[in-house]
């Protein structure tokens, strides 16, 4: 039976950050237009969480309750959630840009007894909730003051304080709803041992992370890649972590808080990527010359570290170029960034090559929300770029052939570990789908193991489907390739049962200004998705992209452009951006369907 290493429960790490790192600055918070962050400490978090603890008490909180959470990142995230583990009961958190039904069903399904909202705006939408939930008690709000607001809150943990419990590592921990690609949200069931030993075990990969470390907050904690990755890590090194205000502050906010190590998604390096080649190409003269000098020379000094060797010319070449270059795309992150980690897709090895050579390496890693999440993860001393590294601590694998097709060399990936959920939360059929008898996740992907032990994911069985030739096709990977070229914002891969694929395109509007512009073309996006000359040109671009590195039958033979983008407000994609297939096919089958007629 495995055993947990201290601290087996969250409650336990972070009151030994509190302890450990006093002082320490823990949040910096962006005041309104302000270009200075203010900063909370560990000892100011622990004490309003001691507080906030106690004011749930008060409201009959304990053992076995559960208290729910709207918002986006932000302090008050963190007093609700470490004040509800302080009194043994279960924290749902729930994303701020949600449906209200899922909001419902999310509250109804976990049975939240006290609802905290970050903002009026929401109280406004939930308020009647409190009457047709029968658990429902009680909604705080965040932005407020008086009665129902969490300062309130506060003041009365202030006066009636109430210790907190020390969990098992068995106990509940929380419910983190997985917005899947079909059905109901699903409430994945982790315990406090799966949490704090998946946190361990990441913090072990990266001894380089200290005090000093400072990270941008952009993954939403709503999610468990978010909550470990970074807000249980940084609490065991003493780390502070800044605000991103918003996805369009982004490069303000990063000039602000001036990140050392930062924890993302593929599609924030892809489009940093994508901004500094279009820079270049708009500069070009001797800048796109030292530019591409600097890429070459960066490559040649990396590929003689590789065989043990080193050149001088090279390196003086290198340090010059460094200097010109790469300097000024580091301080377009701040000036600080050493490194980065992405996962929820491989990093394409074009672009991952490109950060390791201007000095910021991005480590690609793997896992889930049923495995809390970490499964594997490439790091400074173990990383092979187009795997998501090796598995992280206690935790192993199995590649399961015998639900793919004969003769293939990957399967399905099965995880073992402390790691692994405790269930879907009211869903045992489900459960028991996704369990293997010796206690095993099916995750439903695909991939291999390479004989250093490096993971490869390779697609998602779901999502594969049969061409009428009887050829399988993995849409997700061949989407991500194209969603790499300027001119395109998304793209869907489609084919399930037909003579061959097509693809439903969202160009990327603003970057085909200058062509339009060019071929004097009309600028709105209703009619550059009907252009000729628009669509000649993203098809040649795909087609000449995906050639040589896809078979004939994968590469899409007819193209759609769309004007509208796949978001989370036309239901199109989850939380963490995953495509709703299903919706989108619903959506365009029309369109689909014109494209086999054409």
């Amino acid at each position: 039976m495995f055993t947990y290493s201290k601290p087996d429960n969250l409650v336990e790490l972070f009151e030994d950050a509190v302890t450990r790192f006093s002082d320490n600055n823990l949040f910096g918070i962006k005041n309104g237009n302000s270009s200075v962050l203010n900063w909370m400490t560990y000892k100011e978090v622990g004490r309003r969480v001691d507080n906030v603890r106690s004011g749930l008490a008060q409201l009959g909180v304990g053992k076995g309750d559960t208290v729910g959470f709207i918002g986006n990142n932000r302090p008050e995230w963190v007093l609700s959630s470490f004040a509800t583990y302080g009194l043994g009961a279960r924290f749902v958190p729930m994303y701020e840009a949600e449906l209200l039904d899922v909001w419902k069903y999310i509250i109804c399904d976990s049975e939240v007894k006290v609802l905290v909202v970050s903002k009026s705006s929401i109280y406004e939408q939930v308020k009647s909730f409190v009457d047709e939930l029968s658990m429902l008690e009680k909604i705080i709000v965040v932005e407020s003051e008086g009665l129902g607001s969490l300062t309130e809150l506060e003041r009365t943990g202030e006066d009636n304080p109430v210790p907190s419990v020390q969990p098992s590592p068995s106990d509940m921990a929380g419910l983190i709803y997985t917005s899947g690609t079909t059905g109901a949200p699903k409430g994945v069931l982790l315990s406090h041992g799966n949490l704090s030993s998946n946190a361990q075990a990441g913090y072990h990969l990266y001894p380089e992370l200290d005090e000093n470390s400072r990270s941008i907050s952009i993954l939403p904690w709503a999610h468990s890649y978010g909550q470990t990755a970074e807000l249980h890590n940084y609490f065991q090194f003493g780390g502070s972590i800044g605000f991103m205000e918003s996805v369009t502050t982004l490069a303000q906010d990063l000039q602000l808080i001036k990140p050392t190590f930062m924890i993302a998604v593929p599609r924030v390096f892809n489009k940093i990527y994508d901004q500094i080649l279009a820079k270049m190409d708009d500069t070009g003269g001797m800048v796109k010359k030292l530019f591409q000098m600097a890429v070459e020379t960066a490559q040649k000094k990396r590929n003689l570290a590789e065989i043990n060797k080193s050149s001088l010319l090279v390196n003086l070449k290198f340090a010059l170029l460094d200097k010109l270059v790469f300097s000024k795309i580091r301080e377009q992150f701040g000036g600080c960034l050493r490194g980065a980690l992405t996962a929820s897709a491989t990093l394409n090895i074009e672009i991952a090559n490109f950060f390791y050579n201007v000095g910021i390496p991005v480590f690609d890693c793997y896992g889930l929300s049923e495995t809390s999440p970490a499964v594997a993860m490439n790091n400074r001393e173990n990383c092979r770029l187009g795997s998501v590294g090796k598995c992280v601590e206690h935790v192993h694998v199995k590649i399961d052939q015998s639900v793919v097709e004969a003769g293939a060399k990957d399967g399905e990936v099965i995880v073992y570990g402390p790691n692994i959920m405790q269930g879907y939360h009211n869903k045992p059929d489900e459960t028991k789908a996704v369990m293997t008898v010796d206690g095993g996740f099916r995750t439903g992907d695909r991939g291999r193991l390479d004989s250093d032990g490096f993971l490869y994911i390779t697609g998602r069985i779901k999502e594969q489907y049969k061409l009428e030739n009887g050829k399988y096709v993995f849409p997700a990977s061949i989407e991500e390739d194209i969603k790499l070229l300027p001119h395109v914002a998304s793209a869907m891969v489609y084919g399930d049962g037909r003579r061959f694929n097509v693809c439903l395109v969202v160009p990327d509007y603003p970057v085909l200004e200058k062509f339009a512009r060019e071929h004097n073309l009309p600028l709105d996006p209703k009619e550059l998705a009907l252009s000729k000359e628009v669509n000649n040109l993203i098809a040649d671009e795909i087609t000449l992209l995906l050639e040589g590195k896809y078979g004939g039958y994968e590469i899409p033979k007819r193209f759609k452009l769309l004007v509208d983008d796949f978001a989370l407000e036309n239901g199109m994609l989850t939380q963490t951006m995953k495509l709703k297939r299903q919706v989108v096919i619903d959506t365009y089958k029309i369109d689909i369907e014109e494209l086999y007629r054409s």
